[in-house]
Parts: C-alpha cells; sequence; structure tokens
C-alpha cells in the first residue's frame, strides 16, 4: 500500500487544476503536478454532477480503493487530483484501477 498525504486546501485544488496536466477518461480525470515536497499527495473531487450523496461517497470509496490497489511504484513530490465522473459509482475498483494506471503512466509517474 502506498502512503500519501491528503490533499485538503482549496488553493492546492485550484493550484493543480490551473498548472497540472490533465487526463481524460470516461469514468476518471487525473490532474498531475509536480510538488516541492518529498511526499506522495493525493486529492478527490467529486461535484453534485456525480449524483446524490450516495453515489458521491461510493465514487470517493470506489477511487480510493482502486489508489491503494495500485503498484507502490508511484512516485514520491507529486500532487495527485482524481475527479469523479458520472459513471464512476456505477464501475468497480478493479477496473477503475486499471484506467488510473494507464493515467499516472501517460503522466510519467510510475516507476
Amino acid at each position: 500500500m502506498k502512503e500519501y498525504v491528503s490533499i485538503n486546501h482549496n488553493r492546492d485544488f485550484q493550484r493543480t487544476y490551473s498548472r497540472g496536466k490533465s487526463f481524460v477518461s470516461p469514468v476518471l480525470v487525473t490532474y498531475v503536478r509536480k510538488n516541492r515536497r518529498r511526499d506522495l499527495r493525493m486529492g478527490i473531487t467529486t461535484s453534485k454532477k456525480t449524483g446524490n450523496a450516495v453515489h458521491r461517497n461510493r465514487s470517493r470509496r470506489v477511487i480510493r480503493e482502486a489508489f491503494r490497489n495500485l503498484p507502490a511504484e508511484v512516485r514520491t513530490g507529486v500532487d495527485l487530483i482524481f475527479v469523479a465522473r458520472a459513471k464512476t459509482s456505477a464501475v468497480k475498483s478493479t477496473d477503475l484501477c486499471r484506467v488510473m494506471e494507464r493515467h499516472l503512466k501517460n503522466a510519467g509517474v510510475l516507476k
């Protein structure tokens, strides 16, 4: 399991949205940006467009579980933000893990 620090502040989310690279799929949007720290930071966003509270919470759980199942080769010193889409709550974490791995490979974050 890869240890990470949660991104909690709005300014960190906004900075990653504006200056980071984005990777899009029908079930997930991934933003990647290098940070000046030595740790891996991860944040999850789910908007009300995703659905009601049950769907938003399920989307967050699925994203967290998919990230937990990623190989431990995720490089540190990076901010990752995962944005749930409408289909995210209907997808299994193993399928989402494959999508996430493809995004991170394209970003050059996997070792």
